[in-house]
């Protein structure tokens, strides 16, 4: 199965403001290492949606985002 024809409708419809990201990409985005992310994903250690096809895995931007606003912490202007 080629994962480039499997992910082109996918690819094709997304907008510009939620791009998908590699989990190099995405690691860096959110500021952890690509393994981190990896063990993240395999033992549910946080809840970060991701688009998996064969052994291709993507993060949408606006996912990465959501994680990074769960994840803020608001200490009242501290």
């Amino acid at each position: 199965m080629d994962t480039k024809n499997t992910l082109a409708p996918i690819l094709k419809n997304q907008s510009i403001s939620d791009s998908l990201l590699t989990p190099l990409e995405a690691a860096a985005y959110i500021g952890v290492n690509k393994n981190t992310l990896s063990v993240w994903r395999c033992v549910g250690r946080y809840s970060i949606p991701y688009i998996k096809s064969g052994r291709l895995v993507k993060y949408r931007k606006s996912v990465l985002d959501n994680f990074l606003e769960r994840r803020t912490i608001d200490k009242g202007g501290m």
